[in-house]
């Protein structure tokens, strides 16, 4: 890149500086260009959008103020329109489905959606708007939500309150929820590309979250990583790949140094699945790329030069996600 103001050189800036939003101000890690011949700084669209991303990761952190993921999914739960949503919650006609998109609820309205997670709240919800459905709407939500204290307590709900240490978006786990089916997926395609043993696997899903989480602000999985001798490892990784297995997501093979991770079938990101998007797919093909070939000793070794490892290794603590602004490698 070139600068707007000379055409002469430039360099990425990385500092905390203090952002208002609504009325408040958030540290955050602020990126910027530098003209190296005038000292005027700048920045770009995809600087701006990870500027404010911040802020907002922060904001609704702080407010319980749910992600727009997390807004749809709870939607999806109930398997209502965002239209139907909207009158279940009291609000106007497109309102749901702006949050879906990312437009930020008020602090009120936010914890009134992440209430709504909760079946029993969300039943109460139902009850006061039960004429503003039509009968057989009504009851569709009904019977659903009848099934729903079933779903909840299947192997995959129990397992992802295990490996997810907080049931919230916060800044160790990228300010993602975590998703087991991401997780399966994005841990399949690793395993058929590059064939990697459990020691490397947790290092392919560190570099993906956290490459992810450098340039758009949130990681792809929800992971929270600890720092131990081999490198950065998922929380729990070893019931994390037990119940991948048992969930046909991936073969584990015994060897006499370790346990391989493999998938013979082809894997396809885009079709047959809408888990990821177009940023997501983007970053986890740039890190199958970079590390194809490379052998776990390598991938061990890369990942011992990270700030994010050599700063919590000696707690074994948590990796907080600001880290990701100091990757050596992506």
């Amino acid at each position: 890149m070139k600068s707007p103001f000379t055409g002469g050189k430039v360099r990425l800036v990385r500092e905390t500086r203090k952002l208002d939003y609504r009325k408040e101000a958030f540290d955050i890690v602020y990126h910027c260009y530098l003209c190296e011949d005038s000292g005027e700084q700048f920045t770009t669209t995809e600087l701006d959008i990870l500027n404010i991303n911040q802020v907002h990761n922060k904001y609704r952190a702080k407010y319980g103020i749910p992600f727009k993921d997390e807004i749809r999914n709870i939607r999806e739960k109930y398997a209502l329109s965002a239209a139907k949503m909207s009158e279940v919650l009291g609000l106007g006609a497109n309102v749901y489905r702006n949050y879906e998109s990312g437009e930020m609820p008020s602090v009120a309205t936010g914890r009134m959606i992440r209430m709504a997670e909760d079946a029993a709240e969300f039943s109460k919800l139902l009850d006061l708007s039960k004429n503003s459905l039509e009968p057989h709407e009504f009851e569709k939500v009904q019977k659903k939500l009848q099934r729903v204290p079933a779903e909840t307590n299947t192997s995959t709900s129990l397992m992802q309150g295990y490996i997810f240490p907080s049931k919230y978006p916060d800044e160790f786990n990228g300010y993602r929820k975590g998703n087991l089916s991401k997780i399966g997926c994005l841990t399949r395609y690793f395993a058929h590309v590059i064939t990697p043993f459990v020691t490397g696997m947790n290092k392919l899903l560190f570099y993906a979250d956290f490459s992810h989480y450098q340039h758009y602000g949130r990681s792809i999985t929800g992971i929270s990583y600890r720092a131990i001798e081999w490198g950065p490892v998922p929380q729990n990784y070893g019931a994390m790949y037990n119940f991948l297995f048992n969930e046909h997501y991936i073969d584990i093979i015994e060897k006499e140094v370790g346990e391989l991770i493999s998938w013979k079938d082809k894997v396809d990101l885009v079709e047959g699945t809408s888990l990821f998007d177009e940023t997501e797919i983007g970053t986890i093909i740039k890190v199958a790329k970079r590390f194809e070939g490379k052998s776990t000793r390598q991938i061990v070794d890369i990942s011992h030069k990270e700030t994010a490892w050599k700063e919590n290794i000696k707690l074994k603590g948590f990796i907080s996600y600001k880290y990701s602004f100091e990757l050596k490698h992506f």
